[in-house]
């Protein structure tokens, strides 16, 4: 059962992914001016490695607090990723939550030494650590380890930089008042002079597998390194159109083959 208000969680990771994604902000206003006041929020999204404390189980386990269990899994072989994505039990409102996390094992053992001295500092208890994630549970790294990830992976290098918070928040497309459709939202936000994730095509899925999606590619922000500032990649705002299945109701899954493109709205280059 649900014992911690996931309404509050949600204000927290939303809080701290504004202040690092000012083109959320920019699209609130843009569709608020369309009349859409309230915009709800399909899912979230996390990375993590897949040990430690922070690994995905344990960031399960901390979801149950507020009432989210495990819905679906993925499985992601070229970015040596695996993942879940969990829903809320009683609120069907609640936005989902999709977290991956990097198979360390499948790396060299140069980036596993790192990522693994990174895990050594995030001594997270999950028990004790009441609404927060930790956004970055380690210290600073260096714009050269950055570098040096990125060789390998650049879902490493974001979360070595960034760590827990949330990559991504969602608008729901089937919520939107005024713009009824994905490919109408994409042509607003290019009008805009939003810069969208082109990788696999603007759109990624389709209606046969009853989901859409398509991002912005991620904010580029002036980002503190231990020994000074550098701008890389942030997070980016993603949107979501979901199709009924053969029941009739919506679609609540993801499609492996479509986040697998949403990941590279954080890519460097």
């Amino acid at each position: 059962m649900s014992t911690q208000n996931h309404k509050a969680l949600f204000g927290a990771l939303w809080n701290d992914y504004l202040a690092i994604t000012p083109d959320a902000d920019a699209i609130h206003e843009e569709f608020k001016a369309l009349g859409d006041d309230t915009i709800i929020n399909d899912h979230i999204a996390l990375r993590t490695f897949n040990e430690g404390s922070i690994n995905l189980e344990n960031i399960g386990k901390h979801l149950e607090q507020f009432g989210y269990y495990a819905a679906g899994e993925y499985h992601f072989e070229e970015k040596k990723l695996y993942a879940k994505h969990f829903q809320h039990e009683s609120d069907e409102d609640a936005p989902k939550i999709f977290v991956s996390e990097l198979l360390l094992e499948e790396f060299s053992a140069e980036l596993q030494m790192f990522c693994r001295g990174l895990i050594a500092e995030a001594n997270w208890n999950i028990r004790k650590d009441g609404l927060s994630l930790p956004s970055r549970p380690w210290g600073k790294i260096t714009r050269e380890a950055y570098e040096r990830l990125l060789e390998e992976s650049e879902y490493a290098a974001w979360l070595a930089a960034f760590g827990l918070r949330a990559n991504h928040f969602t608008v729901s497309v089937n919520k939107l008042r005024d713009m009824k459709n994905l490919e109408t939202v994409n042509q607003f936000l290019k009008d805009k002079g939003f810069e969208l994730n082109t990788s696999g095509g603007e759109i990624k899925g389709n209606e046969d597998v009853c989901l859409k999606q398509s991002a912005t590619m991620a904010n580029i922000v002036d980002w503190e390194f231990n020994g000074g500032k550098h701008p890389i990649r942030s997070c980016f705002y993603e949107f979501a159109e979901r199709f009924p299945m053969e029941n009739g109701e919506l679609y609540q899954g993801f499609v492996a083959a479509s986040a697998d493109k949403i990941f590279e709205s954080t890519n460097a280059a």
